[in-house]
């Protein structure tokens, strides 16, 4: 495995550990993260139900599981791939939502970034 090869999989490790905590905790815990958030975020309260809660975490859950697909079960990484342009998606609509309501957006900028660099390091290997 060369250097390259680590950092990508060190940049898979990290989307994939940040989404499925992310995921997990608004599929099993949403109520309370979002009174949580609702508190902290000086947006007001969040205006995402606990069925948008669930779609957001499984989508973030899924995307973690596939961002860590290895080539010898789906070649050249297209696994790999489209999570990351999912999760980046996702991320491009998190920004969005948090703009809109005044909140910094600057994690989802960063994982959206971090999406970029997967795809564009994972593309035709």
């Amino acid at each position: 495995m060369n250097g390259m090869n680590y950092l990508m999989w060190t940049a898979q490790g990290i989307l994939a550990a940040v989404f499925f905590i992310t995921g997990m905790s608004k599929l099993l815990a949403f109520g309370r993260v979002k009174s949580f958030l609702g508190r902290k975020l000086k947006g007001g309260p969040i205006g995402i139900s606990s069925g948008q809660g669930a779609s957001i975490g499984l989508l973030e859950v899924a995307g973690a599981l596939g961002i860590l697909m290895p080539e010898s079960i789906v070649p050249n990484y297209m696994t790999v791939i489209l999570a990351a342009a999912g999760l980046g998606l996702l991320m491009i609509c998190a920004a969005t939502y948090h703009f809109r309501r005044k909140e910094p957006a600057a994690p989802d900028i960063a994982l959206f970034l971090l999406t970029i660099f997967v795809i564009v390091g994972r593309w035709g290997h």
